[in-house]
């Protein structure tokens, strides 16, 4: 039998696991890879109640928010916004097999489609005191903590790279904390551009935590 192949990550090239701390000490941007998230893209109409229900029902009530550029937050997934009937649905690594299955036969009788795109994206994490101002460098979108809160998601382009942007700390913790898709082909473009722009503020690879025990607003 041909040995498996192996899953290889979409930054693993750069030896990221290698660099990776818990302590960051005094480097004001941190940077990090949550690998192989599940990501499923899910369409349906919201005004249809029977298929917001199902949705929910298979999201572990979790309910699609029809607020525009703002992301439900669970201890297991995260629900994004992209569009008036498009969601972004990110859970745990390992996930995306039955997630999506469960979720397609729950909206399928009610108009709703379901894509695993786990594959097309990773995510990086940027966080640190000075996260803001290494993304201002190449974000067009105001990130001022009054303007852009906990929850928030966009998509965007930074450094002309299409990106999902979501807030994803609880305005509570000590830093802010930003998760940003992004395609697979882009991103070590993405992670080149993220280091340069935080050289002048000290940049730490951290380790990312195991989405397998749940995200929440952290």
């Amino acid at each position: 039998m041909a040995d498996a192949i192996p899953r290889l990550g979409a930054l693993d090239h750069l030896g990221l696991a290698a660099r990776a701390t818990a302590e960051p000490g005094a480097a004001g941007v941190w940077l990090g890879e949550r690998r192989f998230l599940a990501k499923i893209n899910l369409r349906g109409d919201p005004q249809n109640a029977a298929f917001m229900q199902a949705a929910g029902a298979a999201l572990d009530g979790v309910q699609p928010t029809t607020a525009p550029n703002t992301a439900v937050r669970a201890a297991a997934i995260d629900l994004l916004w992209l569009g008036p009937d498009e969601w972004l649905v990110v859970a745990a690594a390992g996930s995306e097999a039955a997630l999506a299955a469960r979720l397609a036969a729950a909206v399928a009788p009610h108009g709703g489609t379901v894509t695993d795109v786990t594959e097309s994206r990773t995510t990086i994490t940027v966080s640190g005191p000075r996260a803001r101002d290494a993304l201002a460098k190449g974000c067009p979108i105001d990130l001022h903590p009054r303007r852009f809160r906990p929850g928030d998601c966009a998509q965007s382009l930074l450094a002309r790279v299409g990106v999902i942007l979501l807030r994803a700390d609880d305005a509570t913790g000590p830093v802010p904390r930003f998760e940003l898709h992004v395609l697979r082909s882009m991103a070590d473009y993405l992670w080149r551009f993220l280091e340069d722009a935080g050289q002048e503020y000290g940049v730490a690879v951290v380790e990312s935590e195991d989405r397998s025990q749940g995200s929440g607003i952290r």
